[in-house]
């Protein structure tokens, strides 16, 4: 693993304001300090200085993702500053984040967390102190919880490991900081700190050392001879000893003296000749630097690299591969032709990490990235945005379909009974009970094809196009999740003479329009309507758990003033397990409101129970984008198309669904 372009992770609380929107949408607005510039209690410093070149390729496309999946943007950066504390950021969050707009608005998601890459650093290990000196931000995220609960900035907090954390800070290290080190590298650069001293200082120091000794062993023979003269008395060998012993410590004077001179001498000889090395070494490097002149003038301009290097798809942001895939398509380009692309490959030659895909450099410093499934993976992403706008698609059983049409076998009940057998009959041709004829049956299930599209002007170049790109997805997505939900609703609808879908919604299939309960029009949708739905399911309405209510929105207003519903906040959290639309419960009935259910005249639909066990959909064909040109009108089209299916299972028993209409 490359520990030094490791992503790090850190974290802080934010405030949340919800604002309506001209068209419609919430949002959300979200604020607070991503960073500060206080020094944690383990030393790890960063500047405010850092973050002006640290957000140039953010800001390009600062979206909004959350817990860090490239794969969910969730709304975009509309304001920053960097000030005395540290870096404030301001978001927009909207309500097409769906689950995630509700936990923030909620406040269950409350945290920023951002990614970012040390890209140089100051670790000194004497005071224990980290300094940036350098960073990349590579994305934000809303958190619930922020990887660190303080709001203070700490790396180790982002490795596996202490002798991870430790590796990491040493490639940082100065030199002064590799005090300690007990490698022979260690010594040998210690030693040459010694050599490269100055040689007047090192002379002062050896001869204020010399100086010391002396003045030691004078101490010493004073001392000696004051206790000679005290013990004279006492007998000649004392004094003879003591004559021997000032002789030793005058014989020790003149051994230091000489041998700070030796030493001396030595570092003179050995600077001299360091001096004499240094000097070769230094002319031969000018020689070199202006014969390479030319040469590094020219990396320099280009940003060229001698070695291989290999991107890695992950390396690669989900909004550079959306912008590349949509360029492709509306320029009606291979993405590899694309000036985004080739200015994508210029990057990572010159600043990408290193990964485990792509291919050599080419020209100019420009590397192949790995593009093949980059299509799929935009079409997958928008296939799931759509999945988690819808409402009724996501309560009915899926099926994968092979081809438009496709038959189903189900066994259906033979509706008759089994035989009660006379204990005169026990042991005759009667005691096996009555013959019954039973068979499986087929139902055809056919797919029908959703689309729309978008137009660009010819004269749009691929620069403007980037910019256009999001707003253009998220309006697909919006369309195609929008038209769906309501054609599973209430597409061809008797009561909805004016609607035509591909698909056969919920409501058309109601088989029970006489027993059906009715509302007058502007009168309220009831609890004890809901009761006269079920008791119109007939044996599809007995387990209140199995059905689903969807509703209309005027309908869900007039349940909240019913005291038998329960809106989420009243459900105890064993039985709150939402689903997308859910508000509430009626008895053990999910309650899901829809914006598809529009109407309040007479005959409009404006709730629907059904048992979604008796009904299912079918994926035939998964999301596409073409594109073509209209020359007369000047600018290309982008169409963007799925197939799927609706079909009821069973009839026998009824068709499990009843819809409550306006009167």
């Amino acid at each position: 693993m490359d520990i030094k372009n490791k992503i790090i992770y850190f974290g802080s609380k934010f405030t949340a304001k919800a604002l309506p929107q001209d068209d419609g949408d919430q949002t959300i607005m979200i604020e607070g300090y991503a960073s500060t510039n206080d020094t944690d209690r383990v030393g790890d410093v960063v500047p405010t200085s850092v973050w002006a070149k640290g957000m140039e390729n953010y800001l390009k496309n600062p979206i909004i993702l959350a817990f860090h999946d490239q794969r969910m943007p969730v709304g975009k950066m509309v304001d920053h500053k960097v000030d005395d504390k540290g870096l404030w950021i301001k978001a927009a969050i909207t309500d097409a984040a769906g689950d995630v707009y509700k936990l923030i608005k909620k406040g269950i998601l409350s945290a920023f967390s951002i990614g970012f890459r040390v890209k140089d650093a100051e670790y000194k290990s004497e005071v224990e102190v980290f300094l940036i000196k350098d960073l990349e931000l590579h994305e934000i995220s809303v958190v619930s919880v922020p990887a660190n609960q303080n709001t203070l900035f700490s790396l180790a907090k982002a490795f596996d490991s202490a002798e991870e954390y430790e590796l990491f800070k040493q490639q940082f290290a100065v030199e002064e900081s590799a005090k300690g080190l007990e490698d022979s590298e260690s010594a040998n650069s210690a030693n040459k700190e010694e050599w490269n001293m100055d040689p007047k200082l090192l002379e002062e120091m050896l001869a204020k050392a010399a100086a010391t000794a002396a003045e030691q062993t004078a101490k010493a023979v004073v001392e000696a001879q004051t206790k000679a003269a005290q013990e004279a008395a006492e007998a000649a060998k004392a004094e003879a000893a003591l004559e021997a012993k000032i002789k030793a410590a005058v014989a020790a004077v003149q051994t230091v003296d000489t041998g700070a001179e030796r030493l001396l001498a030595d570092v003179e000889k050995r600077l001299n000749e360091q001096a004499e090395s240094h000097k070769s070494a230094l002319e031969g490097l000018e020689t070199a630097l202006r014969e390479k002149a030319a040469e590094l003038e020219a990396i320099q301009k280009s940003r060229m690299q001698f070695t291989d290097p290999k991107v890695d798809n992950g390396d690669i942001s989900f909004q550079e591969k959306q912008a590349a895939v949509f360029i492709s398509k509306i320029t009606k380009r291979p993405v590899e032709e694309t000036k985004y692309y080739k200015d994508l490959a210029t990057k990572y030659a010159s600043g990408g990490t290193a990964g485990a895909a792509g291919s050599g450099s080419g020209a100019g410093g420009a590397i192949r990235l790995p593009s093949k499934n980059w299509e799929t993976e935009i079409s997958l992403n928008m296939e799931d945005e759509i999945r988690r706008q819808l409402v009724v698609a996501g309560t009915i059983r899926n099926i994968a379909m092979s081809q438009p049409f496709m038959k189903l076998p189900i066994n259906p009940d033979a509706g008759a009974d089994a035989t009660w057998v006379a204990n005169s009959d026990f042991g005759g041709s009667s005691s096996s009970g009555t013959q019954r004829t039973h068979a499986l049956k087929e139902i055809e299930i056919s797919s029908a094809k959703l689309a729309t599209k978008e137009y660009v002007n010819f004269e749009e170049e691929e620069d403007g196009l980037i910019a256009i790109v999001p707003i253009i997805r998220d309006a697909i997505v919006r369309r195609m999740a929008k038209t769906l939900d309501k054609a599973m609703i209430i597409g061809n609808d008797v009561g909805a003479t004016t609607y035509t879908a591909g698909i056969n919604g919920l409501a058309y299939y109601d088989a029970s329009a006489t027993s059906s309960p009715t509302v007058a029009v502007a009168a309220k949708f009831t609890a004890a309507k809901f009761r006269d739905a079920r008791r119109a399911l007939g044996v599809w309405g007995l387990d209140p758990s199995e059905l689903i209510l969807f509703v209309s929105q005027a309908a869900y207003y007039d349940l909240l003033d019913d005291t038998e519903f329960q809106s989420t906040d009243k459900i105890s959290e064993s039985r709150n397990t939402l689903i997308t639309g859910q508000v509430g419960l009626l008895t053990q009935t999910r309650v899901l409101v829809t914006a598809q259910m529009t109407g309040a005249a007479a005959n409009d639909a404006l709730a629907v129970l059904v048992n979604p066990r008796n009904f299912v959909v079918g994926n035939h064909r998964a999301m596409r984008m073409d594109t073509d040109d209209e020359v007369v009108n000047q600018r290309r089209v982008m169409v963007a198309s799925m197939r799927v299916a609706m079909s009821q299972l069973t009839s026998n028993e009824g068709a499990g669904v009843v819809t409550v209409r306006y009167v």
